[in-house]
């Protein structure tokens, strides 16, 4: 009898589980469009408290069940030789994790461009051109089709009144140097522009535009790191150095660490450097005089004592009078005052 009540609970259990039928209190609140359900119904506290976990898992098990038989109530359709339900729209609107992003400030040319109705024709280009003279296809841009423009461009027609020492190779790539250069320096007003920091027209940046060194040095740390690579391809100035923390503001950009000491002579060594520098500083948490008004004590009598000879010579000055003469009677070890004659 044992055994077949043991067989019995064990079948109840089974289709216990196995059943898509879940009864509720309180209907969910179901959104199919973001595949939403809301459950109100109110905790059993007692299974909780005794056994939270299993509690849990029944409960999430029940509300995906109905979710489930939800979205077997959609229409379905076959594509591909599979069978897809299409989600009605959301009901509920899911909060963003992230602000909404800004859009992003038109370049120079951009904004003349959107002024004047200019669209661009990218799309209607093709990657590759047919040149009749290599009887070959060339990209548009890259480095083969600067190769295919060498080929070309092997020899160069001199004008008549050019003279016999210029290059003009030399002329050819001074010209494409400039041009990149007058890119770069556009694109670098651009960055400024979408950031709201102000440039000269001419010349080197005043004090107007950066009035420390560590903001000039942080605009040129930004400058050199605004490349793809973040500036690690970029040439240095001589004894150029990042600004200090600037790579939280520089996306990509590492922060150097100090490297451990070595021994335990080197960090004895640091720590002694470092207690120095809070010893020569002089501040009120390092002196003993402050706490016990020391300082103060001795600040109002030097004050003090400065007014007061101060107020005496002040005096002197104005009720002083003229000495008077001895008569040819003078004591040596008296002093009197009046002129000295020699």
């Amino acid at each position: 009898m044992d055994l077949v009540k043991i067989l019995e609970e064990n079948e109840g259990k089974e289709d216990l589980s196995k059943s898509i039928k879940v009864h509720k209190n309180v209907e969910l609140d179901i959104d199919l469009g973001s595949l939403l359900a809301s459950d109100h119904n109110v905790f059993d506290t007692k299974a909780l408290k005794s056994n939270p976990n299993l509690y849990l898992i029944d409960l999430t098990r029940d509300n995906v069940q109905l979710l489930i038989n939800k979205i077997w109530e959609l229409p379905v359709e076959r594509v591909d030789e599979a069978i897809v339900a299409k989600l009605p729209k959301p009901n509920y609107t899911l909060p963003r994790s992230h602000v909404i992003p800004k859009p992003k400030p038109l370049t120079k040319w951009q904004q003349f461009a959107k002024e004047k109705g200019i669209r661009s024709k990218k799309k209607d280009r093709s990657k590759l051109k047919w040149d009749e003279e290599l009887k070959k296809w060339i990209p548009t841009y890259g480095y083969k089709r600067v190769k295919a423009q060498e080929q070309k461009e092997w020899l160069i027609e001199a004008k008549g009144n050019a003279s016999l020492i210029d290059d003009p190779f030399a002329k050819a790539k001074t010209a494409k140097q400039e041009r990149q250069s007058k890119n770069e320096l556009q694109r670098l007003r651009n960055i400024a522009k979408s950031k709201n920091i102000k440039l000269p027209r001419v010349g080197l940046p005043t004090r107007e535009h950066f009035s420390s060194s560590q903001q000039f040095s942080e605009a040129l740390t930004i400058a050199r790191t605004s490349t793809a690579s973040i500036g690690k391809f970029q040439s240095r100035l001589p004894k150029e150095k990042d600004a200090k923390g600037i790579a939280k503001e520089v996306i990509g950009m590492k922060r150097k660490r100090k490297a451990p000491p070595l021994n335990v002579i080197e960090e004895k060594r640091r720590n002694k450097n470092l207690v120095d520098s809070i010893l020569k500083s002089n501040t009120k948490i390092v002196r003993d005089d402050y706490s016990t008004g020391i300082a103060e004590i001795k600040q109002s009598t030097t004050s003090g004592s400065k007014k007061r000879k101060g107020a005496l010579k002040a005096n002197k000055s104005k009720t002083a009078k003229k000495p008077k003469a001895g008569k040819g009677k003078r004591d040596l070890h008296k002093k009197v005052g009046g002129r000295k004659r020699r």
